[in-house]
């Protein structure tokens, strides 16, 4: 008779978590690899606090995901205590056993990453099976909790997280996405609920879901990885891990207040930033790129910032996250921008339009127009498809901004390129600019830079945004393809008396020819063949 193989933890070549699909584009599985990182940032500031002591050779610390989807980072934790605390717990299985039941905690986002996250830290998908290398749980769930929840509407939305009623009122059955870390006044009260006791964990760490719907087209998304942010912080950890999309450091639809808040939380210690999300998460598309922080609750000073662009590491660079109103990702960046700023001239965001320049009516696929002109209707700029046309529009269409209607302007296309850094290395930041006459109008597809006086000035201002160096201090501030007003404030007014040339600013603002071939590496020139877009 043969007998019983020894307990082990069953090997993973290859490792299935590497292979398996995203849920969507806002429920993204972590990368293995990633994970890894995070957890050795982890460890390294645990180390730093506590005297050189290996987190992983400590069995009383208890972790928390409060996003469990593949249970990537509950799997790795697992797998590095089982190492760490050997000589503590000599006997493996009884060493899983404390790990699983004592130390390692999950909250499932759905049904069946709740199963999936299982199948992952305990090698069944319920906690009791017989695969099961946890021994001591008399709930299928074990540690990592699921269950379905409603959405508590106020009138047409989610009062918790934004979601839309239309959208996300199922039937049951369905998944409701109500994520249960984010729908509860009280977390420490929720976390008790569901796991018994007074639950206080040292570390919390995930990945949560990046935003919701909030009507039937799948629109006016609700970004809701800030709320999970702000919830964790609740709970008290000592440490907060967590990956978020890189867009609130600049922009974002409802992140300002967010932003506010991690700029100026002197606990966050590091922050590691993939301006290219594609670097990590080959598979999903995240505009403006993907970043995770290290928070600790004891720590109070500046940041240490790591940027890692096309497998280059630059820094870790300490930086106070909050020297200006947004997050200026590379400090490469922030060098040449104090120079720039040094000579204290207006804000060419001051004369940009808002995002609709002349009123909302003319929307960007609005279509009552004409091609012949008539007398008395204006001229109108607008997009059919992606190709540039004009034609005629009555002026009763115009309720916002008249005094631009009969001025020289330059329109400047409000979404620019997003995400052809990512293919190329670097970005045009801005669709080429548009002189416009007096007695034309435009639809949202522009903003409107003006009231300037003659056709000479309007040709400077589209001279100069068409420069390396403007559209480069446009992209400290846009994080993605959208362009309204504010990604200028950086950007210095000039005098509109010349056609003005990147020479021409390198040598007012005394940017050096290094900094100028890293201007290069980023922009690339705006070439006649771009105006065609």
């Amino acid at each position: 008779m043969t007998a019983p193989a020894p307990f082990t933890l069953r090997g993973r070549n290859p490792d299935v978590l590497t292979c398996i699909a995203n849920l969507s584009n806002d429920e993204v599985f972590t990368p293995p690899e990633f994970a890894n990182r995070m957890l050795d940032t982890l460890a390294e500031a645990w180390a730093a606090n506590h005297k050189g002591a290996n987190l992983w050779a400590d069995k009383s610390v208890k972790f928390l995901d409060p996003c469990t989807k593949s249970g990537v980072f509950l799997r790795e934790i697992t797998s590095r205590l089982t190492q760490g605390l050997e000589k503590q717990i000599p006997n493996l299985e009884q060493r899983v056993n404390h790990i699983l039941t004592r130390q390692v905690f999950g909250i499932g986002i759905t049904q069946i990453t709740s199963l999936l996250g299982r199948r992952s830290v305990y090698c069944s998908k319920h906690a009791t099976g017989k695969h099961s290398i946890a021994k001591s749980f008399a709930s299928d769930d074990g540690n990592i909790w699921f269950k379905r929840l409603k959405h508590s509407w106020d009138g047409d939305k989610c009062k918790y997280c934004g979601a839309g009623k239309s959208v996300f009122d199922r039937a049951a059955g369905l998944e409701t996405h109500a994520y249960a870390f984010i729908h509860t006044d009280n977390i420490k009260t929720r976390l008790a609920e569901i796991f018994g006791g007074n639950m206080q964990f040292d570390v919390i760490i995930g990945n949560p879901p990046y935003q919701m719907a909030a009507d039937d087209a799948g629109q006016n998304v609700m970004p809701i990885y800030n709320l999970f942010v702000e919830q964790a912080k609740k709970l008290e950890p000592r440490y907060l891990v967590m990956v978020t999309p890189s867009r609130w450091m600049a922009g974002g639809k409802h992140l300002d207040e967010f932003r506010t808040t991690m700029l100026n939380d002197s606990r966050i210690a590091a922050l590691v930033d993939f301006p290219n999300a594609a670097e990590m998460f080959p598979s999903v598309g995240i505009n403006g790129g993907i970043s995770y922080f290290l928070w600790d609750a004891a720590y109070n000073g500046e940041c240490e910032v790591t940027l890692i662009r096309g497998g280059v590491k630059f820094g870790p660079h300490k930086r106070k996250l909050n020297e200006f109103d947004v997050f200026v990702r590379d400090q490469r960046s922030v060098v040449i921008l104090h120079k720039v700023l040094a000579k204290k001239e207006p804000s060419f965001a001051d004369i940009v339009s808002p995002r609709d320049p002349f009123g909302p009516a003319l929307s960007s696929n609005f279509t009552d127009y004409r091609k012949d002109e008539k007398k008395g209707f204006l001229r109108l700029h607008l997009n059919l498809g992606t190709k540039r046309e004009t034609a005629w529009v009555s002026p009763e269409y115009v309720t916002k901004n008249t005094h631009l209607v009969q001025a020289w302007k330059v329109l400047i296309p409000k979404a620019g390129s997003g995400r052809e850094r990512e293919k190329s290395g670097v970005d045009l930041v801005l669709g080429p600019p548009l002189v416009a006459s007096p007695g034309s109008v435009c639809t949202l597809t522009y903003v409107v830079a003006g009231p300037l006086k003659t056709k000479k000035e309007a040709e400077s201002v589209h001279a100069y945004l068409r420069t390396r160096l403007l559209r480069f201090l446009v992209s400290l501030r846009k994080i993605s393809q959208d362009a309204p007003r504010g990604v200028y404030q950086f950007v210095p007014q000039q005098t509109w008396d010349r056609q003005w040339t990147d020479e021409m600013l390198y040598e007012k603002y005394g940017i050096t020819k290094k900094e100028i071939e890293f201007i290069n590496s980023m922009i690339r020139p705006m070439g006649e063949g771009d105006d065609d877009e």
